[in-house]
């Protein structure tokens, strides 16, 4: 199972990490696609290739193909406008009323509930540090039904996920 490797790869400088991947994919907060598609996106947005492909396979386990692609597609749109909303706002009010411009169909057509996109969408904005599109997400997604625990859980797993992201970055450059 490839979230045990991605453990076992782990120094004992990230034991806290080890520990916290190990009781989040036993989350009982999120669904079964809500956890694991959260799990998807957050590896897409740290970039690093060797969480992604642990994490996926041990994913395909628990999610269609369909909620694998659009938990990459959440992690793909957001890449995009994490950088234009914020760079919106440091443009100052004379750009926020500029057409966004750029295509995003796949939000309106994810190919999974509009909740679990939108909660992975909130885990990939997390990561990618867009407050803006943090605070949209979890509005979008507590009005979709999804409770604040719900909501915290999938940062938690952002979190983790960038973190052992960093430890391979690092154990690689040793």
């Amino acid at each position: 199972m490839s979230i045990d490797n991605l453990k076992s790869s782990l120094p004992a400088y990230a034991k806290d990490q080890k520990l916290n991947i190990g009781t989040l994919t036993r989350s009982t907060e999120l669904s079964e696609q809500q956890l694991w598609g959260t799990l998807v996106a957050s590896a897409a947005a740290t970039r690093n290739a060797t969480v992604i492909s642990e994490i996926v396979e041990e994913a395909k386990e628990h999610l269609s193909e369909e909620a694998i692609d659009a938990a990459f597609g959440a992690a793909t749109v957001m890449a995009m406008n994490n950088v234009a909303y914020r760079a919106k706002g440091w443009l100052g009010s004379e750009y926020s009323q500029v057409k966004f411009g750029l295509r995003m169909n796949i939000i309106s057509k994810p190919g999974v509930e509009k909740a679990d996109f939108e909660l992975w969408s909130l885990a990939v904005s997390a990561i990618n540090g867009c407050e803006h599109c943090a605070v949209a997400h979890a509005k979008t997604v507590t009005e979709e039904g999804l409770t604040k625990e719900q909501v915290w859980e999938a940062v938690k797993i952002a979190g983790v996920v960038q973190a052992i992201s960093q430890v391979v970055e690092i154990e690689a450059a040793r």
